[in-house]
């Protein structure tokens, strides 16, 4: 049942957004629901030099599915308005055509029935403070400082928090997204495995890994590929991938990519030369079975990183018994969806529909050994399931799979 809801949700993609403009709605619905005041949202500012991609502030396009900048978004518990700027022809000659609230098809193309002017924002923010005690907005806004000085007299909240706790459970049209960038992360680890040999330089395998997921039509990656050979898998965020890769050494190869704006996280860690070493093996078999134990604890209810059923516990649990606690030095996972990290719930309690990474690691610089193994974990009504299980980890897989 849940392959076919993913299906169709994969199918229901509108020509404007990834995902169905009545999910937005939805979004707003469940922020909206207990709103005690005013939300108001700025899209990210286009940057001045197009040295890189536009990406629309997240909490924004949750609410809005508006992936332009130049546009506001005001909310409150009975009514939701997107403000749109004019069309500027001198920055469209750069930039491109963007729909102004005065097109005949700003309704239609946005899902809003309130689509005005931007330089109507200040006064439909005076009139939509009478409906709540409560300003919400985020602090690291750019326009923050100007919203703050419309108010000078009033507190305003963060409304990361509110908008978090809404972004906390999946839809199905959610899910495919996620599965989605998955399926393409997992070819691109292949890829990359394929490439692979002593000799090749780890940016050779950030390239490959690259070239498939543009190819798959994403737009971007999760984060910097993370291709860590020998010493460098000992760098938890190493990413200057700049070194040549040697026989008799790990590859910690995190990569990821974000596709409809929605992400994914992978990591594995595969021998150079297609066969690990014993002290390799031994050290790779404590990391996986911590992840199985870890895998093993999710489901809703239990906390995610603190207390003895929680996932982390299951993981360090593991890894102290075989002697090597010290050496796990970060946390089990984090929240998955619009953000690679998405915002963390507090108290960190997991619940059906989060969908989260499990990544236990062994990190041990000295003998130039860096170790993890992360999947991203869809939790579910009864326990778990495993969205990126298709990329193999058991080591006889992995030495199959790099056999020439």
């Amino acid at each position: 049942m849940i392959r076919v809801l993913l299906l169709t949700a994969a199918l229901c993609v509108s020509a404007f957004a990834d995902l169905p403009l009545a999910e937005f709605g939805a979004h707003r619905a469940a922020v909206q629901k207990d709103l005690d005041g005013v939300v108001v949202l700025f899209a990210a500012p286009e940057p001045e030099e197009a040295l890189s991609g536009y990406r629309q502030e997240s909490n924004f396009y949750y609410l809005t599915g508006w992936k332009e900048p130049s546009a506001i978004l005001i909310l409150t518990a009975k009514q939701a308005t997107l403000f749109l700027a004019h069309h500027n022809a001198v920055m469209e000659r750069y930039t491109g055509r963007k729909l102004s609230a005065e097109d005949p098809e700003a309704k239609a193309r946005t899902g809003f029935d309130n689509v005005l002017p931007i330089e109507k924002f200040e006064s439909e923010f005076a009139r939509a403070m009478g409906e709540g005690d409560r300003i919400y907005a985020l602090p690291e806004d750019a326009h923050y400082a100007k919203l703050k000085a419309l108010v000078p007299m009033r507190d305003i909240t963060n409304a990361g928090p509110l908008i978090a706790k809404a972004r906390v459970k999946k839809s199905a049209d959610e899910l495919a997204l996620i599965q989605h960038a998955t399926d393409v992360s997992l070819d691109a680890h292949r890829a990359a495995w394929k490439r692979m040999a002593p000799g090749v330089f780890e940016y050779q395998l950030a390239a490959v890994f690259s070239q498939v997921v543009l190819d798959a039509g994403c737009e971007r990656f999760s984060y910097a590929p993370i291709i860590g050979s020998g010493p460098n898998g000992a760098v938890l965020h190493y990413s200057e991938n700049r070194r040549r890769m040697d026989a008799g050494e790990l590859v910690v190869m995190d990569a990821a990519a974000e596709c409809q704006m929605y992400a994914s996280d992978i990591t594995r860690t595969v021998p150079v030369n297609g066969h690990f070493t014993p002290r390799e093996l031994e050290l790779y078999n404590i990391v996986l079975n911590a992840q199985k134990a870890a895998i093993a604890a999710v489901k809703p209810g239990v906390d995610f990183w603190e207390g003895k059923e929680s996932p982390d516990a299951a993981a360090r649990d593991y890894i102290e018994s075989k002697g090597y606690g010290k050496y796990f030095t970060h946390k089990i996972g984090h929240e998955v969806g619009l953000d690679v990290h998405d915002p963390p719930q507090r108290p960190g309690k997991l619940s059906a529909g989060m969908v989260i990474t499990i990544e236990p690691g062994i990190y041990i610089p000295e003998e130039n050994i860096g170790i993890r193994i992360e999947d991203v974990v869809l939790v579910t009504e009864n326990g778990s399931r495993v969205l990126s299980s298709a990329l193999p980890k058991e080591p006889a897989e992995i030495e199959k799979a790099l056999a020439r």
